[in-house]
């Protein structure tokens, strides 16, 4: 990794789009510190304290913009949302399917557009939320409605200027804009996590034991935890296709062995981004609606608590399991859908076959497919276990003493983004090689 940034610094084009890259990250950290018009800082101060439950989630990947009441606070949520409900909009409209499939870069365009939309909607629903959520914590410097349109419109004009932000990155940048917004959000809660393991090994000024012993076990484990993502998200099944003898102009072409690289987790960390999201959408229409939620009873407090119990262990070991196995079947559920939405057995077998090839020992057509379909099958049952598994690590550590900056999901995000961004810049690097070898 380290001679591939360092390949990349001494190569002026790409050194132009990583510094453009840490430009715009700069940006948005410094985002991070501008707080909402209209907010008082130190009754902010005073009522955030420390972030839990549904606040704690946001907080992590806002990268702390949330507790400062930030012009980022609502972070690039709403458009993993907006992103959420197109796919599955794709699937019941035929011609939003037909965009999806057949549209090229101009119906990936349109797409692109109807999410923009569709997020700017569900910005306002949630920074309306939000408003009214902490208008009783009188964070805010009067109840007059001008302060509340003022608060709203910063809010969403953060959440488009990070749209923004990730569309150059990902145009002009180096890397997936939006999932390397949510790594330096979360990466940016490492010092953190570096203060409370320092806490555990000389709490109270003294020298502790047993918080070395436990702060040892928890970097052995983050560290084995690391390995086994990059293991899985590196981890391939190449399936061998053989083409035939074929004549090319006056040529005789002779038979080519090749392969189908098939990814162990195919979907990457989409799944988890899309479940973690679905989960807590259902509390933020909630507290736009009814106010103190968290101290009532009834339907909607209990969804409400079922909603945060991905990150809140204060509602209790029943909504925590609850929450736990629903979170574990919306992650398989999105895996198969982002998997097959993005490899289609059917497709790659007709390829294989007008090109005149076939897989040894499979017959052409249907087989082909089924053969096909029967491997990505078990391939994606064991990536979405593995991603579902580590997803909710962090609930069986929340009813222990340990207090870690990120878990699971986290780890699982940054790790996946980190290794998109560095093949990325690989594959940058190869194409100006190649360009400087032809040229």
């Amino acid at each position: 990794m380290f001679k591939t940034i360092k390949n990349a610094l001494k190569t002026p084009e790409v050194r132009k789009k990583l510094i453009y890259t840490l430009i715009l990250i700069v940006v948005f950290r410094l985002g991070c510190y501008i707080t909402v018009p209209g907010v008082n800082s130190i009754a902010l101060n005073e009522a955030m304290g420390e972030a839990n439950g549904l606040a704690g989630l946001i907080d992590i990947i806002s990268g702390g913009a949330f507790s400062r009441f930030s012009v980022f606070a609502m972070s690039i949520s709403p458009y993993i949302t907006a992103s959420i409900v197109i796919q599955l909009l794709a699937m019941i409209i035929p011609s939003l399917e037909r965009l999806t499939k057949e549209g090229g870069e101009e119906g990936r365009q349109k797409i692109n557009k109807y999410t923009k939309i569709v997020t700017i909607i569900l910005a306002l629903v949630e920074a309306v939320g939000l408003y009214l959520s902490y208008k009783s914590s009188e964070i805010f410097v009067n109840q007059e409605f001008l302060t509340g349109a003022l608060v709203v419109t910063g809010l969403v004009a953060g959440t488009s200027l990070l749209m923004w932000l990730g569309d150059q990155i990902t145009s002009k940048g180096i890397g997936n804009g939006i999932s390397l917004l949510i790594f330096i959000g979360i990466v940016s809660g490492l010092p953190r996590g570096i203060t409370n393991i320092w806490d555990l090994i000389f709490g109270n000024n003294e020298f502790n034991t047993t918080g070395l012993l436990t702060a040892i076990g928890i970097i052995i484990g983050a560290l084995i935890l690391v390995a086994g993502v990059v293991f899985v998200q590196q981890a391939e099944r190449r399936v061998p296709v053989q083409y035939s003898k074929k004549v090319v102009g006056r040529k005789m072409v002779g038979a080519q062995s090749t392969h189908i690289p098939l990814k162990l987790a195919m979907a990457g960390v989409m799944p988890v981004i899309f479940a973690s999201s679905f989960m807590t959408f259902p509390a933020m229409i909630i507290q736009i609606f009814v106010s103190d939620i968290a101290t009532q009873t009834g339907f909607l407090a209990g969804l409400y608590k079922f909603s945060i119990a991905t990150s809140s262990s204060s509602v209790g070991i029943g909504y925590s399991i609850a929450n736990a196995i629903v979170y574990l079947l919306l992650i398989m559920g999105f895996t198969f859908f982002y998997t097959y939405a993005t490899f289609n057995p059917a497709e790659v077998s007709n390829n294989i076959k007008k090109n005149g090839g076939f897989i040894p020992g499979i017959r052409a057509g249907k087989p082909t497919t089924d053969y096909l379909s029967s491997i990505i099958s078990k391939l994606t049952w064991f990536g979405g276990l593995f991603l579902a598994l580590i997803a909710i690590l962090p609930m069986l550590l929340r009813f222990t003493n340990l207090n870690i900056a990120f878990g699971g999901t986290s780890i699982l995000i940054v790790v996946g983004v980190a290794l998109e961004t560095v093949q990325q810049l690989e594959s940058q690097l190869a194409m100006r090689h190649y360009k400087g070898f032809l040229g």
